[in-house]
């Protein structure tokens, strides 16, 4: 392996949260370099890859459909099979991508997340000069928004943290507000009709609502973030009376990975300043840490 991220996946599953059978190597997010090539001779010793983390059978009816990201006889590596956070992993060719030699260890580090948000972006049509709003703008929001920024859109980011803000900013975003402020910024940005697609990159019941109430009417909301809790309720009439497309888009394919190596390779979208900190694998401890501080966006590991 050559470079690992950490996301609250790993944090989860290490603090219990989400059950695995033990023993169990945690980590999904991973660039390595081929130590030894495989049958198909699909990619050659020393050739740098990005690893899909997510299983597929390849034979089921939703793999046959279009839609191995929903494999019910898969997974995801770190939690059903071993993962990445070790000085070697063996792979299925099947799971694997080149990256270009060119693409820095900060910005191959983005990468996996990045095809998760191309996956999102992929659930709803945005054409230039629509108004999208990102509802949270951590690593993932960050990446949603310079994404919808490169296909044209002027996008709004939201979020408490002012120097999230900042960074959304220099990243492309036209306008940022704190989560009091948004409806007032869309409704100055569109005439007073609303968001034409919002993306909502935080997980709560409150953020969902917050996402419908910023919503114009036949808008498109993408619940990018999850939660598992039930609060009190959505603004349900907002749902009929704005005739709203709900989107809930999970894990991504290999062709959403595709996407996300040629948009970093390429200078579309920059990762690097999102990188907060690094660590060696061997302390992985301090990295859970770090990831579990609101001060930092992406924690990476290096495989010496």
């Amino acid at each position: 392996m050559e470079t690992l991220g950490l996301c609250g996946t790993d944090l989860s599953i290490v603090a219990g949260k989400v059950p695995v059978e033990m023993p169990r190597v945690v980590g999904h997010e991973g660039i390595g370099t081929i130590e030894v090539a495989g049958p198909s001779g699909a990619f050659d010793v020393g050739q740098r890859v990005l690893i899909n983390p997510g299983l597929f059978c390849d034979q089921c009816e939703l793999c046959r459909r279009g839609y191995p990201n929903l494999c019910p006889n898969g997974g995801l590596l770190g939690r059903e099979l071993d993962g990445l956070f070790a000085d070697y992993a063996a792979m299925d060719e099947r799971q694997l991508l080149a990256v270009p030699d060119h693409v820095t260890t900060d910005a191959a580090g983005v990468i996996q997340v990045l095809g998760t948000c191309v996956h999102a972006v992929s659930k709803a049509v945005v054409s230039p000069g629509d108004t999208a709003v990102v509802l949270g703008l951590g690593v993932s929001g960050q990446l949603i928004a310079q994404i919808l920024a490169a296909q044209g859109a002027r996008v709004i980011g939201v979020t408490r943290s002012e120097w999230k803000r900042e960074i959304a900013l220099r990243l492309g975003a036209t306008a940022t507000a704190a989560p009091d402020q948004a409806a007032a910024v869309v409704a100055d940005l569109t005439d007073g009709r609303g968001s034409d697609v919002v993306f909502e990159a935080v997980g709560t019941v409150q953020t969902f609502s917050q996402a419908i109430e910023l919503a114009g009417l036949a808008a498109t909301v993408v619940f990018f973030g999850t939660t598992t809790g039930i609060g009190d309720g959505l603004p349900y009439y907002q749902l009929y009376y704005k005739e709203l497309t709900l989107r809930n888009p999970r894990g991504a394919t290999m062709a959403d990975y595709e996407q996300a190596i040629a948009l970093v390779a390429d200078g579309v979208v920059n990762g690097v300043p999102l990188v907060s900190s690094r660590f060696s694998l061997e302390d992985i401890d301090e990295a859970l840490a770090a990831t579990q501080d609101s001060s930092t966006l992406k924690v990476l590991m290096e495989v010496k």
